[in-house]
């Protein structure tokens, strides 16, 4: 009998907050799902971060399909998703910039893009944003060294349109990401 393997596309954008601790959870979900395919798709910013954070190396040797944005359509991610490839598409971290985006449905980037056109096909989708709540925050540079910030109140506005559009679950932390997938993934071993 053949096993049945599952797609998931995880797209990465240029935040650095909580990327170490995504790749992480990802990691681990990948280990617990033998039968599970993770492709990896990185922003032109995520592939710059990934990069200073010194985890893109750790990612392309954990994950066997790694691609980088080239344009809004390539690698053709988007068309991918519409047509079935992956049972979802999550994106963990994702900046400020594409959540504003996706909200007001900008689709120019590979990631904004990929993520309108899962929502057309009824494909599911999953974001983290790395600005949830207005007021302060605090995050951790590649260097270890704390940096506070403040999430302006039109970022975490983004966030809670978001959480209106259909098709599209919105979470906080990656520590989430392991009950997305045991949901997402309930019938597999």
């Amino acid at each position: 009998m053949k096993t049945v393997r599952v797609k998931v596309a995880w797209g990465i954008t240029g935040s650095g907050d909580k990327l170490i601790e995504t790749v992480e959870a990802m990691t681990l979900v990948k280990e617990e799902y033998q039968t599970l395919d993770i492709e990896v798709f990185l922003s032109k910013a995520g592939q710059q971060v990934a990069k200073y954070y010194k985890i893109y190396d750790k990612i392309r040797g954990i994950f066997a399909k790694v691609y980088v944005e080239e344009d809004a359509n390539m690698p053709f991610l988007a068309g991918r998703v519409q047509m079935g490839d992956f049972k979802f598409l999550i994106v963990a971290p994702a900046t400020s910039n594409t959540v504003a985006k996706i909200a007001h449905g900008i689709a120019d980037t590979l990631l904004t893009n990929s993520v309108i056109q899962a929502l057309k096909a009824d494909v599911p989708v999953y974001i983290m944003p790395c600005d949830f709540h207005g007021g302060r925050t605090t995050t951790t540079l590649p260097d270890g060294h704390k940096l506070r910030l403040r999430v302006r109140k039109e970022d975490a506005g983004n966030v809670e349109m978001l959480q209106t559009i259909e098709g599209l679950t919105v979470f906080e932390k990656p520590g989430e990401i392991t009950s997305i997938f045991r949901d997402e993934l309930k019938t597999m071993g």
